[in-house]
């Protein structure tokens, strides 16, 4: 799968973290910055990633901040992105059956490594259900 991943200062470590694990399992990783841990904002990263969602460019998106919540809010501005801030497997697993998320977000200060290559694993793995939960997600793109 071609993926991108993308964070400010406070996700760095988390998302080189995640873009290694994707890498050594046969994932593609376009890594789309921030590449220091340097204060940076989260929205430029989010844009930057939504963007080549939006475009085709790559399949799924990881982003990465501190919570996970601003930079969450910033990828869903863009349509066809449906960014999911995940805190467990569950999350994952309903943000992809259900609402077809193309977009994790995690929260390197609320998420601890192991916790979030679970959660991530279960996110790539989980397919869209479709049926009733198709014409929600319509709904959304409207």
């Amino acid at each position: 799968m071609r993926l991108a991943a993308a964070s400010d200062h406070a996700g760095f470590p988390l998302k080189n973290h995640l873009a290694a694990w994707l890498r050594a399992r046969g994932h593609e990783v376009l890594d789309l910055g921030t590449h220091s841990a340097e204060s940076a904002d989260y929205p430029d990263f989010a844009h930057e990633l939504a963007r080549r969602i939006a475009a085709g460019e790559v399949e799924r998106g990881l982003l990465v901040c501190g919570t996970g919540i601003g930079i969450s809010i910033a990828a869903n501005r863009h349509p066809g992105v449906r960014a999911a801030r995940c805190l467990s497997e569950y999350d994952a697993r309903m943000a992809r059956a259900h609402n077809d998320a193309n977009v994790l977000a995690l929260g390197e200060r609320v998420t601890g490594a192991g916790l979030a290559e679970a959660i991530l694993e279960t996110f790539l793995a989980t397919p869209f259900e479709g049926g009733r939960h198709a014409r929600r997600v319509q709904k959304i793109e409207r």
